[in-house]
């Protein structure tokens, strides 16, 4: 008789999944629980967690030692910028011979750069110091390393901000941080499914914030021009082809103010073909023959004014990118010095040639209202500047984004001065100190808790000035078993993800804003 078959096995029964399943958070929770006593016993046995310089320094050699390097980076990069710049000037007049003469090259009465450098050099040491010097103090005083001490730290040797003079740089660059802040916490927030922005997705979101900024601040310098930084305001004036008292005149017959013609008149004297202009003290527009009096052909003008737009700023442009990349990384340079001149050269004539379109356009949109419209109005500045900024898109992808933030600041300040002024927001005395330094309090985290939020040209310059490895943070040793064993028991309920998933979840690429099509 042949042998019987096994009768079939019955299922698990739902019963039997749910113990299993019960057990198995059971000992999830074991685990955890003995990790938690381990780390409270290591914590008991090292009550004071090592600093993060070498053992044989101290912690005051270390924050000295840190203060001078950035102190002489951020120093090297203003007089290297002010001396190229200086170069460019003397050679612009054909005084080839000069630039050998140091007297004149580097003398303090044209090279005025000494006091700015060493603000700047104060701004970037103080705070490298000092954040060096704190973070040592919070890890021997609170006898834990927990984010709190980088906040605290940053936030604290944030005041270094004080070594720049005047409110308004300070307010500038706090609010330039505020922005860098909000990019990282949106790009934390987006990576852990919290918070996704509407039109993050949009290929060209960046170029319409920039769009929006330059708006805003082309409005303020027509219109409110005492809303800017007078530095900033003096480099639109000189980048532009109009002079300030055509500004003021259009300013006035914006307001319905009645316009200086003493000195509109003695401006439009030192011009060729002004003397038949005729000048009212109530115009409803100003005409296309006041703004460029010396051109009958508004096409012919704003060519021209592109053209010599390119010629002002190229050296600056170049003075920009070159100095601060020998500066910064001078061991790349000296490998290979003409790639490095090649690419700087390159990225100097793509945002010259930017800049340049930028200024056409906005002429270009002006002279058009004027021969279509008989009645000028404030907001056409605003639009101006925001069709200008549409040659952003002249520049590369990834500076866009720069330029976005580096631009927004300076608006937000704008609006922020025109609310106060109208008395819609209060007057707070510093309150530009008490923003940066909770904003790098926010960076500083950001920095050595979740360092792939932020943009990789911040990064970097953080790290390259810290000098530490407090920026370079390496990953945790979590070698123990209870730890292994927790990690695969993690693993066994999540699905394995697909080699095509793994390359789009990388966290440089997905969660950098500057990576994301739109922001």
């Amino acid at each position: 008789m042949p042998p019987l078959d096994p009768p079939p096995s019955d299922p698990p029964s739902p019963t039997s999944e749910r113990r299993l399943t019960e057990a198995e958070e059971r000992l999830r929770e074991a685990i955890e629980e003995l990790q938690r006593r381990q780390r409270r016993l290591r914590g008991l046995q090292r009550p004071c967690p090592a600093c993060d310089h070498e053992e044989e320094t101290s912690c005051v050699t270390n924050a000295i030692g840190n203060l001078c390097q950035s102190f002489l980076l951020s120093y090297g990069t203003r007089v290297g910028i002010g001396i190229l710049l200086r170069a460019f000037k003397l050679a612009r007049r054909q005084s080839y011979s000069s630039l050998l003469d140091l007297k004149q090259l580097v003398s303090e009465k044209d090279l005025i750069v000494r006091e700015e450098a060493c603000r700047v050099g104060l701004l970037f040491g103080g705070f490298t110091g000092s954040y060096h010097a704190l973070r040592c103090f919070l890890r021997k005083f609170r006898k834990k390393e927990t984010p709190l001490n980088a906040i605290l730290a940053g936030s604290v040797a944030g005041l270094s901000i004080l070594a720049l003079d005047g409110s308004s740089r300070r307010r500038t660059l706090a609010l330039y941080l505020l922005a860098r802040l909000a990019q990282c916490a949106y790009n934390s927030a987006k990576s852990k499914n919290k918070f996704h922005l509407w039109g993050s997705h949009w290929s060209h979101g960046d170029s319409l914030l920039f769009s929006l900024a330059c708006a805003q601040v082309m409005y303020a310098f027509v219109m409110r021009p005492e809303s800017l930084p007078k530095a900033y305001q003096d480099f639109i004036l000189k980048t532009g082809p109009v002079a300030e008292p055509v500004y003021k005149a259009v300013r006035d017959s914006c307001r319905g103010s009645p316009v200086d013609i003493v000195a509109l008149s003695a401006y439009l004297s030192n011009k060729m073909g002004s003397g038949s202009v005729k000048l009212e003290e109530y115009p409803s527009i100003i005409p296309c023959s006041i703004i460029h009096p010396g051109k009958n052909s508004c096409l012919a003008h704003n060519g021209d004014a592109a053209s010599a737009t390119f010629r002002k700023t190229f050296p600056l442009y170049f003075s920009l990118t070159f100095v601060p990349f020998v500066v910064l990384r001078l061991q790349k340079f000296l490998e290979s010095p003409f790639w490095t001149s090649w690419h700087a050269l390159k990225g100097a004539v793509r945002s010259t040639t930017f800049l340049s379109a930028f200024v056409g356009i906005f002429q270009g949109v002006i002279c058009l209202h004027r021969k279509v419209a008989v009645k000028d109005h404030k907001l056409l500045y605003w639009f101006a500047g925001g069709i200008a900024a549409l040659s952003v898109l002249l520049e590369k992808k990834t500076r866009r984004g720069e330029l976005a933030l580096y631009v927004l600041p300076r608006a937000g300040d704008s609006l922020w001065y025109i609310l106060v002024n109208r008395h819609i927001f209060p007057d707070i005395k510093n309150a530009e100190v008490a923003l940066f330094c909770m904003c790098m309090g926010g960076i500083m985290y950001y920095l050595e808790h979740e360092p792939d939020t932020m943009a990789p040209f911040l990064r970097g310059l953080i790290r390259r000035f810290l000098a530490s490895r407090i920026s370079n943070p390496s990953p945790p040793s979590n070698s123990n078993p209870s730890y292994s064993y927790l990690q695969n028991l993690t693993a066994v309920k999540e699905p394995k993800p697909q080699e095509g998933d793994e390359t789009e979840a990388s966290t440089s690429e997905k969660y950098n804003l500057e990576s994301i099509p739109g922001l």
